[in-house]
């Protein structure tokens, strides 16, 4: 296997100018840069941090696992608040910032900003990030708590919760969570190939996912363009003859767990008109005169849309007429919980859903739905399954809970492993927004900084960190490279829509751009010892196909966009 995909990674080095050459990053790695995952170190060390820890003692090592929201929250935290903690951060992709990167949808662009919070962070010289390397299987929890003083497991929810119901495996049938990777560009989803040959699809949830995943489905080329969406998502949508959504959920109105800013961008998608039964809204005015603001003015919008009827003023005859004469629509369905899915004659594919009808017991969020037995069925070629992410254990050591889907803890602190921490999905579960994890994040930090000051760790010797870990790989026949960047323009790597080179085993840029180099900015080389095949296996995310080939221990392979990598 092909441990690392990059190499160190040097962003805006302060005092290093915008940028370094290739020689220049060479002889750093000579220097000491050299072998290491998907790396990326900064410079500078900011100054103002409160000093745990006398001059003489050795620095904390502390090992973040997971490069999403909690793991850079968790880092920033630290390193803001213990000017000696040194961090390094683990992810099993080549690429940093998980969800914000893959999950987040490319028509909300002002979301992944916090990436730039995040770059400022990975640039302390007291941070580090490693990409590419999968704990649990490269390296074990047990060995990095002999490598750091504390470990910090934020590797969030990597699987989805699945329906449970038969047909579930037919064709046609995908979670959310893949779709939305494969339109993010997440490799182990850029082969999905989703079926967008059928006039309806029907995603059963009503969370910001799901309506995510209509609106990318329904919203016009011309603007999915102006997104950083990958570029076979686009040709893939630009053939799609889906042109009615349905959302279906087990509970009603008042239980939807979208927040009104998804639900206004749908109303107001252009070439889509929503399409909400009035029966379904009669009578919510005086069940949310209690509710919590942002609950009322959700219900306030969702009865607006489907009770209210065009206005007599000009602007508003206008837009109903344009919504009326719309080629595309998507409506809520309530009180409906899956039973089947059913299949065409040849019982390959999906053609349709059968579904029970419920009714509710209790009130507000812990209502519950019961079903009546009745029963309705509704045809579609697409079935999107966006009712939960579910973190999965990472290994033996750990303790875990199957039933919750979290990992047992206290203020983030693993039960019974002292010097264990956790935060994010797989510390709550996955629930709540980037603020919410931003929170949550913050107090394992907290955890970790005050266990530090009352002596609860022991960092009266030295732990080698990464050295340590970098020793395991090789012994298990993992192998490194070096970075080098050819342009002088040097802007973060990791910025969505940079466009960068990724060769193996070239010593030279020059060779593989040739007249063509002025559209590429990022050449980054790297050598190993494995077969081409094993190579070709481990690099199937990295496409755009093979540029040089010199035998089977070094060859190479472009990417001319960062959507190529995800």
């Amino acid at each position: 296997m092909l441990s690392i995909a990059l190499s160190r990674l040097a962003i805006g080095r302060r005092g290093g100018g915008a940028g370094q050459p290739a020689a220049a990053a060479a002889a750093a790695a000579a220097a000491g840069m050299g072998p290491g995952g998907a790396c990326w170190r900064g410079g500078g060390v900011p100054g103002g941090f409160k000093r745990w820890l006398s001059s003489s003692a050795p620095a904390p090592r502390v090992c973040v696992v997971g490069s999403g929201p909690a793991g850079f929250y968790t880092a920033q935290h630290i390193l803001k608040h213990h000017g000696g903690a040194r961090v390094d951060i683990y992810e099993k992709l080549p690429v940093p910032f998980g969800l914000v990167r893959f999950g987040v949808a490319p028509d909300h662009p002002e979301v992944k900003n916090v990436i730039n919070a995040f770059t400022q962070t990975a640039r302390s010289e007291r941070c580090a990030y490693y990409g590419n390397v999968t704990v649990g299987r490269d390296v074990t929890v047990a060995e990095l708590r002999q490598a750091y003083h504390a470990v910090v497991l934020s590797y969030g929810a990597e699987d989805n919760r699945v329906l449970g119901i038969p047909g579930e495996n037919l064709s046609g049938v995908y979670s959310a969570r893949a779709f939305v990777g494969w339109y993010n560009g997440l490799p182990e989803n850029r082969d999905l190939k989703p079926d967008l040959s059928c006039e309806t699809a029907l995603i059963l949830g009503h969370g910001n996912v799901a309506l995510d995943v209509a609106r990318i489905l329904l919203s016009p080329l011309h603007l999915l363009r102006k997104t950083d969406i990958t570029d076979s998502s686009l040709a893939a949508l630009a053939c799609s003859k889906v042109k009615r959504v349905w959302l279906v959920g087990r509970r009603g109105p008042l239980q939807v767990a979208f927040t009104i800013k998804e639900l206004r961008e749908m109303i107001n998608l252009p070439g889509a008109r929503p399409v909400l039964n009035p029966a379904d809204f009669t009578g919510l005015e005086n069940a949310i005169k209690d509710a919590p603001r942002p609950r009322k003015r959700l219900t306030e919008l969702l009865i607006k849309t489907a009770l209210e009827k065009p206005g007599e003023k000009m602007m508003e005859a206008q837009a109903a007429a344009a919504q009326a004469a719309a080629p595309r629509e998507w409506g809520l369905k309530f009180q409906r919980s899956p039973q089947e899915v059913l299949p065409t004659a040849d019982g390959r594919r999906a053609r349709g859903i059968r579904m029970a009808l419920t009714r509710l017991e209790g009130l507000g969020d812990s209502a519950k739905a019961v079903p009546t037995g009745d029963v309705e069925e509704l045809e579609c070629g697409l079935v999107l399954s966006s009712i939960g992410y579910r973190s999965l254990p990472l290994d033996p050591a750990v303790p875990f809970d199957t039933q919750r889907g979290v990992i047992p803890n206290s203020s983030g602190r693993v039960e019974g492993v002292p010097g264990l921490y956790c935060s994010g999905w797989v510390k709550r579960g996955p629930t709540g927004v980037i603020i919410t994890t931003m929170n949550d994040s913050f107090d394992t930090a907290q955890s970790v900084l005050e266990d530090l000051q009352l002596g609860v760790l022991d960092v009266s010797t030295s732990r080698e960190g990464f050295g340590a870990v970098e020793s395991i790989l090789h012994s298990r026949g993992q192998c490194w490279g070096a970075m080098s960047c050819c342009s002088s323009q040097h802007e973060s790597m990791m910025q969505p829509n940079s466009s960068w080179i990724v060769s193996w085993g070239s010593e030279s840029c020059e060779p593989l751009l040739g007249a063509e180099s002025e559209p590429w900015k990022y050449v980054v080389l790297l050598s190993f010892h494995c077969s081409k095949a094993q190579g070709e296996r481990d690099l199937n995310s990295l496409k755009v196909g093979v540029i040089a080939e010199v035998n089977d221990h070094f060859w190479g392979r472009a990417i001319k966009s960062s959507t190529d990598l995800g």
